[in-house]
């Protein structure tokens, strides 16, 4: 999730936690503790923008990072908060809960969580919510708004910060319910329709849950599929894109390529715009795709030597975007 979904999420813990020992302190404390994983922002002073990607959300989105600053930061609050009759252990549990809150949210957007570093470099991913979506974001941030106003030791401070944590919590329920419909669909008509594949992935388009973008990789590329909890109609439309592998044949020796590679969990093409390679990795969807099936992926990485990569995750998240394409998302979320 986005930092300052974080950060309204820590203060709503907090203040239900401990709101009426530290006052307002609390949301302060909850927001500092929710934000620590994202400390491995600095790996990208010293790392390239193609390791990096592998270094984010790593060892830092960890279990055993987790508990390591949890049980750090209980033993220095309990002894710089001498005076407030708070124990080490619901210090942890306050540094503890919002941690690892942030470390199981951001498991259920595409990009991944590292759980079991440094033991395993596996990514947890759920792939039930867009990496930035109002519609949980909105909860939490107006109780953190009515958090601030609300004096110190109101007793509706704890409606509202149950408030700014049960209905994302609800929404985040949503997704993973409507993601088990739409999987269950497209493996029902693709079986009737007999398409076969070898493994595919879901995961919804942005600011909602209710359309996902689909993919069904077969042994040369892959089917890409917009479906919607309110589709009718028992049929498959997909557009076709092949992986192209002999492209990057003549990048074996690029380290990028091997960073990349093991990014994309294997659902990636390559493409040549030009005199440019392009790799795309299929994870994050297309630009506009629900509007354009020919449209770009919205990750390409250009293999080019002094290519700007910088901001790779951000330059096709929302490239191409109008009022006619949102409102085309609205009517496609409709279902046909």
């Amino acid at each position: 999730m986005d930092s300052l979904t974080h950060v309204v999420l820590g203060a709503c813990i907090s203040e239900a936690m401990l709101g009426r020992k530290l006052g307002k302190k609390a949301m302060l404390l909850g927001a500092v503790a929710q934000s620590l994983p994202d400390i491995d922002f600095i790996a990208a002073l010293w790392m390239g923008p193609a390791q990096n990607l592998l270094a984010h959300r790593g060892i830092t989105h960890s279990i055993l990072f987790a508990i390591i600053i949890t049980a750090l930061s209980a033993f220095l609050l309990k002894r710089f908060y001498r005076s407030r009759d708070i124990t080490t252990s619901k210090w942890a549990w306050l540094i503890g809960l919002n941690i690892f809150v942030h470390i199981f949210i951001d498991a259920f957007n595409a990009y991944g969580v590292g759980w079991f570093e440094p033991f395993s470099q596996y990514r947890v991913s759920f792939n039930s919510m867009f990496v930035a979506d109002p519609l949980f974001s909105i909860w939490p941030g107006i109780a953190f708004v009515a958090l601030l106003f609300l004096s110190a030791g109101k007793k509706s401070r704890i409606k509202w910060a149950r408030l700014g944590l049960i209905l994302p919590s609800f929404y985040l329920l949503m997704g993973m319910i409507n993601k088990l419909i739409v999987e269950r669909d497209i493996k029902k008509i693709a079986a009737k329709e007999n398409i076969s594949y070898k493994r595919f992935f879901s995961t919804p388009t942005p600011f909602n849950n209710l359309l996902w973008y689909v993919v069904m990789e077969n042994d040369s590329g892959y089917n890409v599929i917009y479906r919607s909890v309110f589709d009718s109609r028992q049929e498959l439309t997909y557009n076709y894109f092949p992986r192209k592998d002999y492209l990057l044949q003549k990048e074996t020796n690029n380290n990028d390529l091997k960073y990349l590679e093991k990014f994309s969990q294997g659902y990636y093409t390559a493409e040549q715009w030009n005199d440019t390679l392009v790799f795309n990795i299929l994870r994050f969807g297309q630009e506009t795709g629900w509007a354009n099936p020919e449209a770009h992926f919205a990750f390409h990485y250009y293999l080019n030597d002094k290519a700007d990569n910088k901001y790779v995750l951000q330059r096709g998240r929302f490239a191409g975007w109008d009022w006619n394409v949102a409102r085309s998302l609205i009517s496609r979320i409709k279902g046909n």
